[in-house]
């Protein structure tokens, strides 16, 4: 494994490439990190820029396909090395960009499926490819360590959002990608978890109902809400089951809206998704009532994310969280987030810091994350 012995002494350039569960392209980012102050809890110094660069049709379509389990060994093999493919164009475009070059990688990857009971996730983006077009060293695989010891493989942003928003006042970061997940400040302990859908069911919504991958604004989404539905929605196990949890499409995606679509498409198209919208909302009003401790009134809720874009979620959200400052998370432009998330876990390993929380993802320890590939 490579650790900080490798690197120079620091402050470290490092790329942070994140595919979120929305599966809509990978978000890069370019950070400038400080390996010494893991140890006072700030390592981030800035963000040197950011890229986004959606999958094509074709890949996003075999992403899918991967992600619904309808994907044979033989191009799931190749999935890996397109995706890889894809991560690298984007990388070696931002440090082109920027006429900088890294210290170091932070491969996420494209989540095709992930499975906590079983102790089971897949990331794919072949690390090979990103380290022989960057020629420095890149860390990947980042969840299954935290698995291995038990734990749920996320969330693991929760310790990048405290060295982000630091401990001074209480705050939730809540990112609304495909899934939503909480991280839950109370000025002395850290919780964190997934919450339910963020933009899962919604785009997948869109791509049915209006034929394109999402709904630019929640501008459809404007009908009543079907509270019948909503309310059978809400009795699923997961919202009964307390933290440390998390889900994905396998739980919320594909057969989940199939198996609800007779009862959404005799309610107007706009209704469809604004019910859907006010489940995504509710969801998190409801999760954050059950498992959050009690929090000062006027707590912020910093929200990032596709779904911080959606007027109906935020109108939703606000209404079912009364006694919150719901704001956007202005630090990083949008899609950029967990990308320096990323790049903050991967310098994280690179020092010897773990990089999850024991206590949020159920592990029984706290543990250096991820495999290595030398540059």
């Amino acid at each position: 494994m490579n650790t900080a012995s490798s690197l120079p002494p620091g402050p470290w350039m490092v790329l942070g490439l994140m595919s979120g569960t929305s599966a809509d392209g990978v978000d890069a980012v370019l950070a400038r990190v400080d390996p010494t102050g893991f140890r006072e809890g700030s390592p981030f110094l800035e963000l040197a820029g950011h890229l986004h660069e959606p999958y094509p049709p074709a890949l996003r379509e075999t992403v899918m396909a991967a992600a619904n389990d309808n994907l044979r060994p033989g191009a799931l093999c190749v999935l890996q090395r397109d995706l890889g493919e894809h991560h690298a164009r984007a990388a070696c475009q931002l440090v082109d960009s920027l006429g900088l070059k890294p210290h170091l990688a932070s491969l996420h990857g494209q989540t095709v499926q992930h499975h906590p009971a079983r102790g089971a996730t897949l990331q794919l983006a072949d690390p090979y490819v990103l380290a022989e077009k960057l020629q420095c060293p890149v860390v990947w695989d980042l969840r299954r360590r935290d698995m291995a010891l038990g734990g749920q493989g996320a969330p693991l942003v929760p310790l990048t959002e405290l060295w982000l928003h630091g401990r001074r006042e209480p705050w939730i970061a809540l990112n609304l990608g495909g899934i939503a997940n909480a991280t839950v400040w109370d000025g002395s302990r850290v919780r964190a978890w997934d919450l339910g859908p963020a933009m899962t069911l919604l785009d997948l919504a869109a791509t049915l109902w209006l034929g394109r991958p999402y709904d630019p604004g929640g501008a459809t989404a404007t009908g009543f809400v079907e509270e019948s539905l909503l309310e059978a929605w809400l009795a699923h196990p997961h919202f009964r089951i307390p933290p440390p949890k998390s889900t994905g499409r396998e739980v919320f995606g594909a057969a989940w809206l199939d198996a609800e679509r007779r009862g959404l498409e005799h309610l107007p198209l706009p209704s469809r998704l604004g019910t859907l919208a006010a489940f995504t909302a509710e969801a998190c009003a409801r999760e954050l009532r059950a498992w959050a401790p009690p929090l000062p009134a006027g707590t912020p809720i910093l929200l990032s994310g596709g779904g911080a874009l959606h007027g109906r979620v935020r109108k939703e959200l606000a209404g079912r969280l009364p006694g919150f400052r719901i704001q956007d998370d202005l630090q990083f432009p949008s899609g950029a987030r967990e990308a320096v998330s990323w790049a903050l876990l991967g310098a994280a390993s690179a020092a010897g810091v773990p990089g999850n929380l024991a206590e949020v993802t159920g592990a029984s320890a706290a543990a250096v994350l991820g495999s290595w590939v030398p540059g």
